[in-house]
């Protein structure tokens, strides 16, 4: 197989979150653990920062690859869903993985993969450990991928776990319950390592009890005056749990510098990659790519909007399982609306969402896709408006696709 096939096998052999949702989603961790026990238990050769939370995980996961960077490591990074490239994944340095590596690493476990019924998930982590070990990197930043007491990256043994948040998202996997979804959050946490805590949670008790439990030490995420190129008022928070987390691993033996973090902050988008985070597309008019998929993420984003003295066009589109009710309550009635769908099966289609808006007299068109969406938009604003593409990743992920090829 080449690369193109290699891929497609990989998103159609097996049940992969990013397109099935629940039906994917693994409750223990045997398939991973028997995979590293079959081909050796690699994640123990290189040290980790492990990294779970509602929101803000990818950010502080770009923004202290960024900063160990600049320090001079060698750094692996894996984090999920992609946008643009499946590659997108498992990055050292800011560089993808190989597609070369890819194809070889499918092809020589190909069949263990559909014995142990290993999840699209867990292929992911399989590739990335044992890329990051064999690359030999310094350290590697390893983002949850959902919840994180079953999650399949939760058999490394990390210099540091951070919990960024715990908010209400994934309750129909992980509880209907913010005690219920902490505990899951918590379940990073191991014995005599240290535990960051970016935001407290209401439930935070039950963090502290884990940590006590397993004689981690916990720390809390202070407040520093450092920016970002990370554009959004709501990374104030995850600045600061980064910056707390490089101060924590100057306590353990690192020595870096309050210029190599500055320097860090303000070079995420280009160390590391990263998209979709308050992605400024165009100035005029003034395009924003953000993902939010929760109620949290909507506060943050809607709260950065409101100061903007601009007519804003909001392009959205959510996922089934997510709760539209009272993400749509947060919507502004002054604002524009154009919900869309997506070739991704996951997406709510826009005619399941016109009780809802009707209901909250908010001003809505309908669009297939969020190109199509973008496309009309293009004929009718001002250079002074704003257009902003948020909700699912996988509305984002179409526009930033369409925007590639125009």
């Amino acid at each position: 197989m080449n690369y193109k096939e290699t891929v497609i096998w990989l998103y159609n052999q097996l049940p992969f979150y990013q397109k099935e949702g629940k039906v994917a989603y693994k409750k223990d961790l045997n398939h991973v653990l028997s995979f590293f026990k079959k081909h050796g238990e690699c994640y123990f050769s290189f040290k980790s920062i492990h990294i779970a939370g509602t929101n803000g995980k990818g950010s502080v996961s770009h923004m202290l690859s960024s900063i160990l960077q600049e320090f001079g490591l060698k750094v692996g990074l894996f984090t999920s869903p992609h946008l643009l490239d499946f590659r997108e994944r498992i990055k050292i340095n800011g560089l993808k993985i190989s597609k070369e590596f890819i194809v070889d690493f499918v092809q020589k476990h190909k069949t263990d993969f559909v014995n142990m019924r290993m999840s699209f998930f867990e292929m992911n982590v399989a590739m990335a450990f044992q890329y990051f070990a064999l690359q030999r990197v310094d350290i590697a930043i390893i983002e949850v991928g959902l919840g994180g007491r079953l999650d399949a990256t939760n058999v490394i043994k990390p210099e540091l776990s951070i919990i960024t948040n715990v908010s209400l998202d994934h309750q129909n996997l992980l509880g209907k319950s913010l005690s219920l979804i902490t505990k899951e959050k918590a379940g990073i946490i191991k014995n005599k390592t240290p535990v960051l805590i970016g935001k407290q949670p209401s439930s935070i008790d039950i963090i502290e009890k884990t940590a006590l439990a397993l004689n981690a030490q916990l720390f809390y995420s202070r407040q520093y005056d450092y920016t970002s190129d990370l554009k959004g008022g709501y990374q104030i928070d995850n600045i600061n749990t980064a910056v707390t987390a490089i101060n924590i691993l100057n306590h353990i033996g690192y020595n870096i510098s309050q210029k190599i973090i500055f320097r860090g902050l303000m070079q995420v988008a280009k160390n590391t990659g990263l998209l979709g985070r308050w992605q400024i597309i165009k100035e005029r008019p003034l395009v924003i790519c953000d993902i939010a998929h929760n109620v949290d993420a909507f506060k943050f984003i809607f709260n950065e909007l409101n100061g903007m003295k601009m007519k804003k066009h909001i392009i959205l589109g959510f996922s089934k399982d997510k709760n539209t009710d009272d993400m749509i309550r947060l919507l502004p009635k002054d604002y524009s609306y154009y919900i869309c769908g997506s070739l991704n099966p996951r997406i709510l289609h826009p005619d399941k969402l016109i009780d809802r808006f009707q209901e909250h007299n908010l001003s809505y068109k309908l669009f297939a896709f969020s190109s199509d969406a973008y496309a009309y938009l293009s004929t009718i604003i001002t250079q002074n408006d704003l257009i902003l593409i948020t909700g699912s990743t996988f509305i984002v992920s179409d526009i930033l696709k369409y925007l590639a090829k125009s």
